[in-house]
């Protein structure tokens, strides 16, 4: 089984200690997101076959996966690098410390433990198209050499996404829009050449529409990536996520509305004063990250 942490929300910036406390006890259990039985995951080192990180600021938790290597898991950090403004990501570190972080990652583990993920692509005009391009183009050649992946997505747009950029654009005086396929396809062309400039390959996650030539579908969850690190194989089956999805099975130990990161155009963070109010609640020797007592408490409060 892998165990995925997560992409509900970012467990290394914010629940770290949980996780590890998870880990020792050797199980945790996880409040169902949609509304059906809560469940529980092993987290020993038997059932497990492999760790999938995603974050945007991997800071104190760097020093925890020297633990998780000595005792055999296999793992792969997805670190989320933006760069973008603050009016799109409140409080997310800056794209230099992160840099710093992956480049600790590829000298104690190899430059296969990371995945640069830049995603997912805002059309705003404070950070147009050709301003894409630019950044990315920057943001390559800082993480040249400390991995040989570059994820890409442009935003998914959600009810709960139009929602929470809209209001951000009233409050920051900007303007937002869902850039036409054809364009998203020409902005993912140019970026296959900056990668491949960089030594990446520029993957397109659960976006068949944007997929060009010399781009891949991305397998955020990858049992072969895995298998490398291990240095054995990692038993899988394809199994994605939402239409377009290439992962592999896993089981995630994540909650929504739980990072309170602040990124405008988040998928997983619906209201941010919730998510900001759970957090403080949080208790790291908890079983859950978010009791379903607790979810089911949040959704009927106004």
């Amino acid at each position: 089984m892998i165990v995925s942490a997560s992409y509900r929300t970012d467990i290394p910036a914010f629940y770290g200690q949980w996780f590890m406390n998870r880990l020792a006890a050797g199980w945790c259990d996880v409040a169902n997101p949609y509304g059906g039985a809560p469940y529980r995951v092993s987290l020993r080192r038997q059932d497990v076959d492999g760790l999938v990180f995603w974050t945007k600021n991997l800071g104190d938790f760097a020093d925890h996966l020297d633990s998780l290597r000595a005792h055999g898991y296999p793992f792969v950090v997805h670190y989320s690098i933006n760069g973008y403004p603050r009016a799109l990501e409140t409080s997310v570190t800056d794209a230099q410390r992160s840099v710093a972080h992956m480049r600790h990652l590829r000298d104690r583990f190899g430059p296969r433990v990371a995945v640069w993920r830049y995603d997912p692509v805002i059309d705003t005009d404070l950070t147009p198209l050709d301003w894409h391009r630019e950044n990315f183009a920057r943001l390559a050649v800082a993480t040249r050499g400390l991995t040989d992946e570059a994820v890409v997505s442009f935003a998914h747009i959600y009810r709960k996404t139009r929602r929470n950029l809209s209001a951000a654009a009233r409050r920051a005086g900007f303007a937002w829009r869902d850039p036409a396929p054809e364009e998203k396809r020409a902005l993912a062309a140019r970026l296959v050449e900056i990668a491949a400039d960089s030594g990446m390959r520029l993957t397109v996650c659960s976006q068949p529409a944007v997929l060009v030539p010399g781009a891949e579908p991305a397998r955020c969850i990858d049992a072969v990536r895995l298998a490398d690190l291990a240095g054995a194989p990692v038993p899988g089956r394809l199994k994605g996520n939402r239409p377009g999805c290439g992962c592999y099975e896993s089981r995630d130990i994540g909650a929504y509305d739980t990072c309170p990161h602040g990124c405008v155009y988040c998928y997983a963070v619906q209201n941010r004063a919730l998510a900001q109010r759970r957090f403080r609640q949080h208790d790291p020797d908890a079983e859950y990250l978010i009791a379903p007592a607790s979810a089911l408490a949040d959704a009927s409060t106004p």
